[in-house]
């Protein structure tokens, strides 16, 4: 009876303690589902309410504020750093990522020059450059060099053949033409009108 009653409750624990763990693997969501879930819910209306109401949040918008700090100070940090100067220099001798890197900077390079152009003392700085004899010998030298030259004539020669060009010249010469002539018919009105009066 002792045994009995022993083997009863030894199955009884057992029976007990594997659907214990069965219902436990059943309770854990699986990780895809879970992820599935929480971005059905970002999705809604109401998630996206709740993200802006988070957003809104001062104390919220002040941990971004300092998160951006911290971020821009570790860049910082990362570029002057050696590990990050030698990281730079590899990238660049990369032709292809120096010239992408160039392209995404073009735009503002171009509104950083343009901005300067206008700054009465950049403007200044140029003159003193150009007006410095040294400055001047090697523009000097730099025109008479025969690669320079090529370079020029090539660029005069497709300049010239550039229908573009060839329009604003025919333009240009035809109004001038018109000018002449209508210059020449008032000289020839002037003459005759002074004939008949004598």
């Amino acid at each position: 009876m002792k045994r009995t009653f022993l083997l009863l409750a030894f199955s009884y624990v057992l029976t007990l303690t594997g659907c214990a763990q069965q219902e436990k693997t059943a309770v854990q969501p699986d990780y895809d589902q879970t992820k599935k879930m929480v971005v059905d819910i970002l999705k809604t209306d109401e998630g996206k309410k709740a993200i802006q109401e988070v957003m809104g949040d001062e104390k919220v918008k002040q941990q971004l504020v300092i998160d951006q700090q911290i971020v821009k100070k570790t860049i910082e940090e990362t570029l002057t750093s050696d590990k990050g100067k030698a990281f730079w220099k590899k990238a660049f001798e990369d032709p292809k990522f120096a010239q992408n890197f160039a392209k995404s900077m073009q735009e503002e390079h171009e509104k950083l020059l343009k901005a300067l152009m206008k700054d009465p003392e950049y403007q200044a700085m140029i003159v003193d450059i150009m007006q410095n004899p040294e400055m001047k010998k090697l523009i000097q030298t730099e025109m008479k060099n025969k690669d320079f030259r090529a370079h020029l004539q090539k660029v005069i020669t497709e300049t010239f053949s550039s229908p573009l060009f060839k329009a604003k010249i025919e333009d240009i010469l035809m109004k001038a033409a018109e000018e002449m002539q209508g210059g020449k018919k008032k000289s020839d009105e002037e003459g005759s009108s002074e004939e008949q009066t004598a």
